[in-house]
């Protein structure tokens, strides 16, 4: 934990990523992806989202379109993800190890939230938590063109923030967004290794 606190303390900002690193809420994706596909008459096993928690909606259809060879009404699909999720929001609980890194250290630089989640999930879930007020800044996939591996979530938040991408540590649990963090130029801790 030492390392890590001098990586904190080397930075100028820090960007969190919210579901899966601020918000224990891939199970609570799942079974919406589970309601939105059976609502199309599809199946999805839980083990099938959880290996791609942390893709994007569109990012994760182009997957389940590809290997079911089914085409799907995305937006009927996204409505009907998003309101089961939204349902479950009252659940949601905070991934203590890393929430209390964002507790500790807002007073002391800016902080901010990089999701590739919607806006229309990430906001109320940081609020349903507690966690909202923390941050100077939330970006979410309806802010950029391009999702993560992409930089581009990062890039936008150290500019929202007024800070150098190269002075910002990211914390992230997915393969796509440590790749993000690393295009981005930022210095990236993998959050799973914290908890």
């Amino acid at each position: 934990m030492r390392d890590i606190e001098a990586r904190i303390e080397a930075a100028d900002a820090l960007i969190f990523d919210c579901d899966g690193t601020l918000l224990k809420t891939p199970d609570l994706y799942a079974l919406g992806w589970k309601t939105a596909f059976g609502a199309a008459g599809l199946e999805m096993d839980l083990d099938w989202y959880h290996v791609r928690a942390g893709m994007s909606e569109h990012v994760l259809m182009d997957e389940f379109e590809a290997e079911k060879q089914v085409t799907l009404d995305r937006a009927q699909t996204v409505r009907d993800l998003r309101k089961a999720v939204l349902q479950q929001m009252h659940t949601v609980e905070e991934i203590p190890a890393i929430a209390s890194i964002a507790r500790e250290y807002h007073v002391h630089m800016p902080v901010a939230v990089a999701s590739g989640g919607p806006h229309a999930i990430v906001v109320p879930a940081l609020k349903a938590a507690g966690l909202f007020p923390l941050f100077k800044t939330v970006v979410t996939m309806d802010d950029v063109a391009r999702a993560k591996p992409s930089p581009d979530l990062f890039l936008l938040a150290a500019e929202k923030l007024a800070i150098p991408e190269t002075a910002c540590l990211v914390f992230e649990d997915s393969p796509q967004g440590l790749l993000a963090a690393e295009r981005a130029g930022m210095s990236a801790i993998d959050v799973n290794d914290l908890m």
